[in-house]
């Protein structure tokens, strides 16, 4: 019953870390914002980047969250894989 349990959670994490990039991706775009500035007079036209800290912070943490998830399933499938032998 082990055995099952341990892949039935491995895949729920699995779930669990793509879940947390996707997550970690749109809290990335909301963090990069960018502002097109037009031609004034003399002054060209240009882009500006404005970085949102709290988001990228939240990105990175949700990438690291997700590392977690996905080094403790293959950790489950090993372990499950070494208790049927």
């Amino acid at each position: 019953m082990t055995v099952r349990r341990g892949r039935g959670f491995a895949a729920v994490e699995v779930v669990v870390a793509v879940l947390l990039v996707a997550a970690a991706v749109a809290s990335w775009r909301n963090g990069v914002l960018d502002t097109a500035f037009a031609a004034q007079g003399e002054l060209p036209a240009h882009d500006s980047v404005r970085y949102a800290g709290p988001w990228l912070v939240l990105a990175a943490a949700l990438v690291a969250l997700a590392g977690v998830a996905l080094v403790d399933a293959v950790d489950r499938i090993l372990r499950s894989r070494s208790l049927r032998s």
